[in-house]
Formats: C-alpha cells, structure tokens, sequence
C-alpha cells in the first residue's frame, strides 16, 4: 500500500479559495478514491487525530475547538445541542385573571418563552409527559395520589404528578405608590415613582414544589427563570395577572422553547498561508485586507537581510506574518490586489471546526457539549442494539 507525504495529505485537507472561485470542496478520505492507498476507517487512527481544544469559556458563552473530526460529526453535535438535549418549559398556563393590555394568548406565549434553571440531577429524574390525542385531554392526578414509588419505572406518563409536572404561579397587581397621585397630578410621568409593580418581570413567576421535588427542586437547586430581568408585560392601577402554569420536560426538536442554547454553530478553521515576503508599504495594506489581529508586522532582522533575495537592503523594514489565523473570516479582499497576486494562498482546514455554544441559562455553556456526546453515545448504543437484531432475526 502506497502512504502518501504529509505535505499531500496537508493539502488535500485544505478547501482553497481564490479569486472568483472555491475548489478542493469534496472529502476524498474514503476507500479506494485513491489507488494503493488504504483511508478504511480505523478506531487507533480516530483517537490519535481527534483533539479538543477550549478558546473561551463563560458561563453563558463558550469557544472551542474540534480537530481530527468529519463535518457529519460536527454537525451532529451541533443539531444535538440545538433540538435534542432535554429541559424543562412552562407548557400550559391557567390564566385566572389577566387585565392588562395584553392578550391572554401572547401573554401565555411570553410565559412559556421563559428559559428556567433548576438542578440538573432534578432535571434528568423528570419523566416525560406522553402527549394526548387530538380528542384527549391530560389526565389529572386522582385526589391523594402523586407518582408512584417506583418512579424510575414511570418513564411516560399522561397522568400530571410530581415526577413530571412542576407547578408556577404568577399574582400581581399594579397599585399607587403612597403619594403617587399627587405627583401624578404635579406632572410626574416616571412609573417607577408612581406605581408598585409597574413592570411584570420574569423573576414575579414563582416556583412550588411538591411531592418529591422537595429532594431535588430546594435550594439553589429549585427552579427559577434563568434570566429573573425578562420584562413580560406593563401594568397600571388597577390591572392585574393572576395565573398558574405547568413546565414539562421537552427537547427543542418539539419546540424552540426547550432549546438549551440561543446559538450553537461552527465554522471551519481558516488557513493563510503567505508564499513570498510581504515587505514595507505592501505589508501594512495587506494588514489591512484582513480583520485586526489575523495579520501582524515585524521588522526584518539583520540575519534575514544577510541571506539576500527579497529581504536584501530591507533591514528594520515592516515585513507581515500570520498572527492569528482564527480571527480570519476569509474575505478574499487580499486576492483582489495586484501586488499580492502569488503571494497569498487562502483556505480553511477541513476537519478544524471552531465552535461556539451560547446557553440560555439552564446550563453553563461547557456543560451543554458534555450533554450532546452523552446523548450521541446513546444513539450510538441503541443502533448497536438494532443492529445485533437485525443480525439475529
């Protein structure tokens, strides 16, 4: 078998882009597209190339680096994150009294909007709701009874109980603040002075827990929204919104509100590669061609005049080099140029994913990539199992 050079398995690596054109777009790492040479997958080979690197993390944001992956992968992580990893949202609201100005439909939409945070130990004990026909209705726990004992056995359910079901309320009513009609009267115009509970806020949605969510949903643990500071509607005297709501668990394949994340994506690693020096005036505007911090300058040093050529007489000049090819975004502004025609070679590495994760608040960040190679390991378990029995039968 033929084992081609590191600098030609480099470039087949790269997806180039020039002028008018991108070539070099198709994946060619399968068996037999090359002959004499052996690319079958093989697990010792994936586990030595695969790394990840963290750029950023943040509570709420993260910036990491996937290497040695194919971009189905990639993107599997990608839609796990956004449509499968399960959370808890306010699913049905009883809306008891709503006097403000806005209707009970876009009120209840905004409730249900509202990312909540609670333990994640809790979080994974919940069962699902199993969802009712179109003639059904949710059943109601019968008087006395909640869960049963053996909730781990309880895995769906359409009777509402305390392993599937957490119970908010809402009660608030916009009144004067003592003295509030006199300013008002003496032209005052800030709510803030004249009314109490002007503003409906996402942390006015209070959590009760019951039955056994006392074990897991107490504490810093009990759900609460993620963002207390959402403004959900404005009140004045005399305007009120009295409701009770009920969360379930649901992935964000069923609806955008039980997505764990506001944005999940990745882009391939950009690669510049500058052929010749870029020497004086030309490195300063080349500098320019590309978003700050991607292109530095550095002056040519003694040795590297001595050697003659290109740097020859351009001792102390400013001479460009790659500083950060991550903050690339791969204009191709440089390539419209004359005077770095041949000079520069752009492209982004194929198996170099930058990925970012912005949670909403249910999870930190770095938390939410741990969740989706759980759940990809568990897709991967049970097609094993169908597998083994197509295999048996």
């Amino acid at each position: 078998m033929v084992q081609p050079t590191e600098a030609e398995l480099q470039r087949r690596k790269l997806v180039r882009y020039n002028v008018d054109t991108v070539t070099n777009v198709s994946n060619t790492e399968y068996p037999h597209f090359y002959p004499g040479e052996d690319h079958s997958w093989d697990v010792e080979k994936f586990r030595n190339s695969l790394r990840v690197q963290f750029h950023s993390s943040a509570q709420f944001e993260s910036s990491f680096s996937l290497i040695g992956l194919d971009a189905s992968i990639a993107n599997a992580f990608r839609r796990i994150l956004i449509a499968e990893v399960p959370t808890v949202a306010i699913e049905t609201i009883y809306m008891a009294k709503n006097t403000s100005l806005i209707q009970d439909e876009v009120l209840a939409a905004r409730f249900g909007l509202v990312p909540l945070q609670g333990s994640h130990e809790g979080i994974h004990w919940m069962r699902w709701v199993k969802k009712p026909k179109e003639d059904e209705k949710l059943k109601e726990p019968e008087e006395g009874k909640g869960g049963s004992k053996d909730g781990e056995n309880q895995q769906e359910t359409s009777a509402l109980t305390d392993y599937n079901t957490a119970t908010f309320s809402i009660n608030v009513e916009c009144t004067w603040r003592e003295g509030g009609k006199e300013r008002f009267q003496h032209g005052e115009s800030d709510p803030e002075k004249l009314y109490e509970h002007s503003n409906v806020y996402a942390r006015d949605i209070t959590f009760t827990p019951a039955g056994r969510q006392y074990e897991y949903f107490t504490g810093d643990g009990a759900f609460k929204p993620a963002n207390p500071d959402i403004l959900l509607a404005k009140l004045r005297p005399g305007q009120a919104i009295v409701a009770t709501m009920h969360a379930h668990k649901g992935i964000g394949a069923d609806h955008a509100k039980f997505s764990p994340v506001a944005t999940a994506s990745y882009r391939l690693m950009p690669s510049i590669e500058i052929l010749s020096p870029i020497i004086g005036a030309d490195a300063k505007k080349f500098a320019r061609c590309f978003p700050r911090g991607v292109i530095g300058l550095r002056p040519v040093t003694a040795e590297e005049a001595a050697q003659g050529g290109p740097y020859e007489g351009q001792e102390g000049q400013s001479m460009a080099y790659v500083a950060d090819a991550m903050r690339d975004t791969v204009s191709r502004e440089c390539l419209r140029h004359e005077e770095f025609k041949n000079k520069v070679r752009l492209g982004r590495v194929r198996d170099h994913f930058i990925c970012s994760v912005e949670s909403v608040g249910q999870f930190e960040s770095d938390e939410l990539f741990v969740e989706s190679v759980k759940l990809l390991k568990a897709k991967c378990v049970r097609m094993k199992r169908a597998m083994a029995r197509m295999a048996t039968d």
